[in-house]
């Protein structure tokens, strides 16, 4: 019988993970990571548990032994917080510091769930690792999962290869949502009607601007209207603002919805336009930085996601001496710096590379970082 460890979060998809496989025949174990301390990495401001009778983590790690109980398998646990600290959260504070639109969640798969995981499942026997993310695995090859609108191969392009060998996504040919709630309803697992979690990865719901706090200083700075040039307001800090962003400008006056269109990290300037279209927020090439591909194509033209949610847009890839590429593409909206492009070719995800510069008619948009 081949051994599975799977990823146990505490919540309903890791939980039907679990009883997918069992189903299947697998011998099931279920490993829950800890990758954060509240109080040793100074998480007060912002933070909504601390007057929580158990810290949210401890409350999964307790639904997760609840689900392998129920289950009649065995659950080990282990830290990761400094691993977790020095590999993903610093990444992701020293992106903010340079203006650009980290995801920490990508990093996350990269470093802990598929490298530090998958190193203590082998030490339990481990065949396969298997995780709830939606996805598949055909061939060895990464592919969207069936249930499109939960797709989450766009976190895992930054996996290589060798990374996704021996990996198993039980919930990749899941019809609905739905479906992963009714199975855990069926088994009685305790995780069957808990909310999803949401916020930053293995951290949770945090106020963004508060949470901050904690970290990096809060460095006020002009609102500047990039056509007239005209000072509108005052920003709380650049770090806290994204390319596109209208909500949470707090200026009134104009005519039209306000947009956050660029950065100026030297004069701490936050550019804004008018208009949910307007010219300043369309590009139409970017450089990449940070390629991986998990698969052996190279391709001169597929599709792309520059954000989790967006459509595919078609790019042309133009492969550079010094390992970058330079994607072209027709006219897309808020590409920025520091977000990830994600490489597809219908149904299979080839892997990406990380928003380095973003350009129009080959010249790099001064008002992006």
């Amino acid at each position: 019988m081949k051994k599975v460890v799977v990823g146990m979060s505490g919540g309903v998809d890791s939980s039907v993970a679990a009883v997918l496989l069992k189903e299947q025949g697998y011998e099931v174990i279920g490993l829950f990571m800890r990758n954060w301390d509240s109080s040793i990495n100074n998480d007060f401001l912002g933070n909504p548990n601390l007057n929580n009778n158990i810290c949210p983590q401890e409350q999964d790690y307790n639904d997760a032994k609840a689900v392998c109980d129920k289950l009649g398998i065995p659950l080990y646990r282990v830290d990761f917080i400094k691993e977790y600290w020095d590999d993903v959260f610093t990444y992701f504070l020293d992106e903010l510091k340079k203006g650009r639109t980290p995801n920490p969640d990508i990093m996350c798969n990269k470093y802990i769930k598929f490298d530090l995981f998958v190193k203590e499942a082998k030490k339990l026997g481990a065949d396969f690792i298997a995780t709830g993310h939606y996805a598949k695995i055909l061939n060895g090859r990464l592919m969207r999962s069936h249930e499109l609108n939960k797709d989450q191969t766009y976190f895992l392009s930054q996996v290589n290869q060798k990374q996704l060998e021996n990996v198993l996504f039980p919930l990749g040919d899941i019809k609905d949502k739905s479906e992963v709630r009714a199975i855990a309803q069926k088994y009685g697992l305790i995780t069957a009607r808990k909310k999803d979690s949401t916020g930053i990865c293995f951290i949770g719901e945090r106020n963004f601007k508060s949470f901050l706090k904690n970290y990096l200083p809060n460095m006020k700075g002009k609102i500047v209207d990039i056509e007239t040039n005209k000072v509108l307001g005052e920003h709380n800090g650049l770090m806290y603002y994204t390319i596109g962003q209208r909500r949470g400008l707090d200026i009134g006056g104009s005519k039209d919805k306000l947009f956050v269109v660029g950065k100026n990290l030297k004069d701490n300037i936050l550019y804004v336009c008018e208009g949910e279209n307007n010219d300043y927020l369309y590009s139409d090439s970017a450089i990449l930085e940070d390629i991986n591909f998990n698969c052996s194509e190279r391709p001169l033209e597929c599709t792309a996601k520059f954000r989790y949610r967006a459509n595919d847009v078609k790019i042309k890839l133009e492969y550079l001496e010094n390992g970058n590429i330079l994607v072209r593409y027709n006219n897309v909206k808020a590409v920025t710096p520091g977000q990830a492009c994600v490489f597809y070719d219908n149904e299979f995800c080839l892997g990406g590379g990380i928003v380095k510069e973003v350009r129009k008619n080959d010249k790099k948009l001064w008002y992006l970082l």
